[in-house]
């Protein structure tokens, strides 16, 4: 997909890598402002961006300053966003055209961050995890956007499965039915954001990026809309144990329930509150499983770009 000129600004390292088609890795912004606190958020963006550099791929984190959707962000406009925090909007998809038009800065959840991505040009993703079906969506119809965006925007999401705060089940039947692939890299069970099972199997397990980098170019080939995704479990020595991470998730969907949280700010209480009960574990976890995406995101991008050239 080609970029549409003036609709995103592609910071020069990234405007040079699209140019010469060397591998690049979007990387969102509301895990800055919404997903930790401050400094916390700040050094893991630019801990994850490092890593990306590391393995030979050019990072770009995605964000609107001052109204512009911009593919790669300084090292200013990521503090600018992590000191922020929730004064920062959240933005989505129905959220871009007015964030633009008002000439707003915000944080882009994945959806946000995949469109622009798309825009831009960029193919390969690293997040911690996707949204999805929210529990009880039967009744209060809470499905994120997230879940929309896969099924119509060309970009491979690597992420830690689907955060644990949500109903899985529901999440990847919804996946299904909008014909998203759910890749477990190295794994056959789908992660569960903290924990590295869920009890509930992924579409195929791959082994290694060049494999992932072949779905990837197979799907759009054949015209296939839409992205997948690439679900990459949280390394075993950060990983919560699964009871505990349940425990903790219900008393906090307990507490949002009883003080009316809902919407956007739904996830970003739930995540606090998780952190606040397992005494800073699960911060821990979320920490080294954007890393963990973040090279693994550095591979297949690599592994795309071998196959275009």
């Amino acid at each position: 997909m080609n970029a549409r000129a003036g609709v995103v600004d592609t910071r020069a390292e990234v405007a040079a890598a699209l140019r010469d088609q060397r591998p690049i890795v979007a990387l969102e912004s509301t895990i800055i402002a919404h997903g930790m606190p401050w400094p916390q958020n700040v050094e893991t963006a630019l801990a994850v961006e490092a890593e990306v550099r590391a393995l030979g791929a050019v990072p770009a984190t995605v964000g609107v300053i001052d109204g512009r959707p911009k593919a790669g962000l300084s090292a200013d406009e990521i503090e600018r966003i992590g000191r922020g925090g929730a004064a920062i909007a959240k933005l989505s998809r129905r959220d871009l055209p007015i964030a633009v038009a008002r000439g707003d800065t915000g944080a882009t959840t994945v959806a946000a961050t995949m469109i622009v991505a798309a825009l831009a040009g960029i193919r390969a993703f690293a997040t911690g995890g996707i949204g999805g079906v929210h529990r009880g969506a039967a009744t209060s119809f809470d499905i994120s956007a997230d879940l929309q965006e896969l099924a119509r925007t060309p970009v491979a999401v690597i992420c830690a499965g689907a955060k644990s705060i949500l109903d899985l089940r529901l999440t990847l039947e919804y996946l299904e039915t909008h014909g998203v692939p759910v890749i477990g890299y190295r794994c056959d069970e789908f992660p569960a954001f903290y924990t590295r099972e869920s009890g509930l199997p992924v579409d195929v397990r791959l082994d290694d990026a060049t494999a992932i980098a072949r779905v990837m170019d197979a799907k759009w080939a054949l015209g296939l809309d839409g992205g997948l995704v690439v679900a990459n479990p949280v390394p075993e020595s950060f990983a919560l144990p699964r009871e505990r991470a349940e425990e903790a998730i219900e008393r906090a969907l307990r507490e949002a329930s009883a003080r009316g949280v809902t919407g956007k700010a739904l996830t970003p209480f739930l995540l606090a509150r998780v952190n606040a009960l397992t005494g800073g574990d699960s911060l821990a976890s979320n920490r080294e499983l954007v890393l963990n995406n973040a090279r693994l995101a550095a591979h297949v991008a690599i592994a795309y770009a071998a196959l275009a050239a």
